[in-house]
């Protein structure tokens, strides 16, 4: 089984058994119904594994999170659902906290600006972890040029390609996708694989269930 950053593709889905959902609504998660194959080789249905990894994980009581609990689940799922490590988020977010402007609106657009973000939000990949791997492979141009820093925070002007003669693969992914992309990216109607940003990211724009003001409490506690 092929490996991340984030560990193995069961890994992966870890904190979304503990949450209940899929933080980015895949349809794959444990936490869903889905079609297996059985023995047989024929199909069947999976038992839902809203519940948290572990030999106890089905009879665990979910007990109530203290409060410095709560600030740190929501730290937890920001983090995860990008993809980032302790560090990075934590870099993120001490970047955000400098100038003028509210503190957690700056860190998600922050966030959200990073060039894996905007693969994974255009449809170039059709996850975030597909994401880092497609910009980490050298596959997208920014601007005519190649760019494998995950990290790199876009602005409004950017786009991003993909060279179908190099990377067909990958063009054919990014023009079957049906992701709805969010206002602030804009697709090229004649050529699927040509993502434009067009501007900085509202608040109310950004699809990430964690509540951000909690992550902020979370890092005022250290």
């Amino acid at each position: 089984m092929a490996t991340t950053k984030s560990g193995t593709h069961g890994a992966k889905h870890t904190l979304c058994r503990r949450i209940g959902f899929c933080l980015w609504g895949m349809p794959n998660c444990p936490t869903n119904t889905r079609t297996i194959k059985t023995r047989d080789g024929g199909d069947g249905t999976s038992t839902p594994k809203a519940y948290p990894a572990g030999q106890h994980g089905p009879t665990k009581r979910r007990v109530k999170l203290s409060t410095y609990g709560q600030l740190l689940l929501e730290k937890q799922k920001l983090k995860t659902f990008y993809d980032l490590s302790e560090h990075q988020l934590t870099f993120i977010y001490r970047n955000s906290k400098r100038g003028l402007g509210n503190t957690g609106d700056k860190l998600l657009a922050n966030l959200e600006m990073r060039l894996v973000s905007v693969v994974y939000r255009s449809g170039l990949a059709p996850t975030i972890f597909a994401a880092r791997q497609v910009v980490s492979h050298r596959h997208i141009l920014v601007n005519g040029k190649v760019c494998d820093r995950a990290s790199l925070r876009l602005k409004p002007g950017d786009v991003l390609t993909i060279n179908e003669q190099h990377s067909p693969m990958i063009a054919k992914i990014a023009k079957d996708s049906a992701a709805t992309l969010p206002p602030y990216l804009e697709k090229d109607a004649n050529d699927k694989c040509k993502v434009t940003v067009l501007r900085e990211p509202l608040t109310e724009e950004i699809r990430v269930d964690v509540s951000i003001i909690k992550v902020i409490e979370y890092y005022n506690l250290h």
